[in-house]
């Protein structure tokens, strides 16, 4: 690689779920950084709230689309102001859980709605963000997975399979790609205290307090630092998948809960 490529500092990052929760984290975390950013969620209103909490001098642009919506993904990114479209850095983050049931229980809504975003969304994104990438042939992109995708738990089939497919993904990019570049990397949290439990418990905030009680679990600026940390190594360097989990948590089933 020559000396440019060494040195260059990402200028531009896209971050997908970036109204609650680690895409939140993150878009505050780069904008400290310097990076400019395009902030993407299903909620306005929060979007709004987050740029005014970015420093004055972070040039934002706000694209308002679900992930899921094929057509919105690619109409939202051709949309792009020409001075936002030198993406460098692509952060796949958004994406839920739905519902803990046994496979045989669960309602066919719930799966849907996983695959819909935790899968189909990520490849929307991307393959409408990544010829801005190969026209200039540079370009990083991080995939949010989970520790389901390494392990599958009791009522987790779908999602478990949803965040595997998150992680083959990744690897088959890093494949395809390999000839340019585009750096891709995943990392994969265990436990984060967020609205991630909230959803997936479908607002019900006593069920999903009892998650994250008895122990110390990750927060989202604990990715957001790691984000920030991978993006700022070499260009030679490409952190290729991580896993990340609280101390307290051993797997997906194991956790050290103190009464």
């Amino acid at each position: 690689m020559n000396n440019k490529k060494l040195t260059m500092r990402i200028k531009i990052a896209l971050v997908t779920g970036a109204s609650s929760g680690i895409g939140r984290a993150t878009a505050l975390r780069l904008a400290q950084e310097g990076y400019q950013l395009i902030l993407c969620g299903r909620r306005k209103e929060a979007l709004d709230e987050l740029t005014k909490e970015l420093p004055a001098d972070c040039k934002t642009h706000q694209l308002c689309f679900d992930v899921s919506d094929k057509d919105a993904v690619f109409a939202a990114i051709k949309s792009l102001p020409k001075d936002f479209t030198s993406i460098d850095l692509l952060v796949n983050n958004a994406g839920n859980a739905h519902g803990l049931d046994a496979f045989q229980e669960a309602p066919l809504a719930d799966y849907d709605a996983m695959i819909d975003s935790n899968v189909k969304g990520l490849i929307y994104v991307s393959k409408a963000v990544l010829p801005l990438m190969l026209d200039r042939n540079t370009g990083h992109i991080i995939n949010i997975g989970s520790t389901a995708a390494k392990e599958v738990y009791p009522n987790g089939s779908v999602y478990c399979a949803s965040k595997a497919a998150v992680d083959s993904i990744t690897k088959g990019m890093q494949l395809d790609l390999n000839k340019t570049d585009i750096k891709v990397g995943a990392i994969h949290p265990g436990l984060v205290q967020t609205s991630f439990s909230e959803v997936r418990f479908k607002g019900d905030q006593e069920k999903a307090a009892k998650v994250y009680q008895g122990f110390q679990a990750l927060k989202a600026e604990d990715i957001a630092d790691i984000i920030a940390f991978i993006v700022s190594r070499p260009y030679h360097v490409n952190i290729a998948d991580l896993v990340v989990m609280p101390t307290a948590q051993a797997n997906a089933v194991t956790v050290n809960k103190q009464p």
